[in-house]
């Protein structure tokens, strides 16, 4: 049902392989514990290893570095069906490889990428990404946290981030900062920041309603000294950062759709099998339009995603493409696991059921990476080229 417009059949083998291969892993390894882990307020950190040989942490880095080196669409469709798990798991692969990886491989020196990039595909150093402070969100240029170079070439960072995926588990946190002083957001710079230094601190965010299998972190730099090596060489000013976030959110596109493909399918099977005034629910009026306004919008994102893949691949895509998917997908499969939720009465607040628990996630996924509003308001500028943010 849920290929209701034959897109299987303009995927080609290989990318079929790659979906079908992390699906299993889904259905076997992530479905069966997440909704505990979930309860629970904790990451399944006992996958991180079968992820990583399983290939999805960079997926779409190359060869070169230890990645797996797919294409976009393929990365797509990994990020999918992690989600289709639950959205802390697709938001630890997100991270790892499109915040974490991906600016090493962008900005990064190469001894940085051969250090780095090879033991992360496989998930033996988790990286984070450092951006978002707890006063500036939607307004990153405002950060507060800076790195004054010493007169030996090294560093002393000092700042704060909040709200940060995979900061209480990682390795090494990817973080940028303004240098020597210059408040503009041209002396933006990113630096590889070893979780183990003297003067950094992680504390757990705690009292979460949503995401609550995954890891959320504030990030604390008291004189943290890094050695000059350390810095991002090829970073400057805030479109690094920004380039790093349009690669999370083409995924964030694919994965909400998955989200809301697992509700659906629950929905669907739960009305078919749920009797009630002597006849399965899916045979009244009113859940049938349920379902039917769910599949039609599946299908409307799995097109969007589909397209906005090829490109990428081409090597065409724009931020603001991005922008539309990450909004309208995420808007559309929110509004699919609130309906599936409903659909299921009572039962769809237990956790054994999956709606509630993608229902609130997606507010999470609604407000970060760009929010719902913001992304309003980049297709606005794209739309009539004046600037609503200032």
């Amino acid at each position: 049902m849920l290929d209701f417009y034959h897109i299987d059949s303009v995927l080609s083998e290989e990318e079929r392989a790659v979906r079908d291969s992390v699906r299993r892993f889904v259905d076997e390894r992530v479905l069966p514990l997440i909704g505990d882990a979930y309860v629970q307020g904790r990451f399944p950190k006992e996958l991180i290893p079968e992820m990583g040989e399983l290939g999805v942490f960079g997926a779409n880095l190359p060869e070169k570095y230890g990645c797996a080196g797919l294409n976009n669409v393929q990365y797509g469709l990994i990020m999918q069906e992690l989600e289709r798990g639950d959205s802390g798991v697709r938001s630890f692969a997100s991270v790892q490889g499109a915040l974490a990886m991906y600016p090493i491989y962008a900005f990064g020196s190469e001894e940085q990428k051969q250090k780095y990039l090879p033991k992360m595909a496989t998930g033996e150093i988790i990286g984070c990404f450092g951006l978002t402070e707890p006063d500036y969100g939607s307004n990153p240029s405002g950060m507060i946290t800076m790195a004054k170079e010493q007169p030996d070439g090294s560093w002393i960072l000092n700042g704060a981030k909040m709200w940060i995926t995979n900061g209480s588990t990682a390795h090494i946190a990817v973080v940028w900062a303004k240098t020597n002083g210059d408040p503009s957001d041209k002396s933006i710079r990113g630096f590889v920041v070893p979780t183990d230094s003297k003067g950094f601190t992680a504390k757990d965010q705690k009292g979460k309603l949503s995401l609550r299998a995954s890891d959320t972190s504030e990030l604390v730099f008291q004189d943290v000294h890094l050695p000059k090596d350390a810095i991002l060489p090829s970073s400057a000013g805030l479109k690094s950062p920004l380039m790093c976030l349009t690669q999370a959110r083409y995924g964030i596109s694919w994965g909400a759709m998955g989200a809301a493909m697992a509700c659906f399918e629950e929905a669907s099977s739960y009305a078919q099998q749920r009797v009630m005034f002597d006849k399965p629910i899916g045979g009244f009026q009113i859940q049938q339009v349920r379902l039917a306004d769910m599949l039609t919008e599946i299908v409307k994102a799995q097109l969007v995603c589909l397209h906005l893949g090829r490109l990428k691949d081409a090597g065409t895509m724009t931020p603001q493409q991005v922008s539309l998917a990450k909004r309208n997908n995420v808007s559309m499969a929110t509004d699919i696991a609130r309906e599936a939720r409903r659909l299921l009465g009572a039962n769809g607040i237990l956790a054994e059921y999956s709606a509630m628990r993608h229902m609130a996630n997606l507010e999470s996924v609604y407000t970060y990476e760009g929010t719902h509003d913001v992304h309003a308001l980049i297709l606005g500028q794209a739309i009539t080229g004046m600037n609503a943010f200032k």
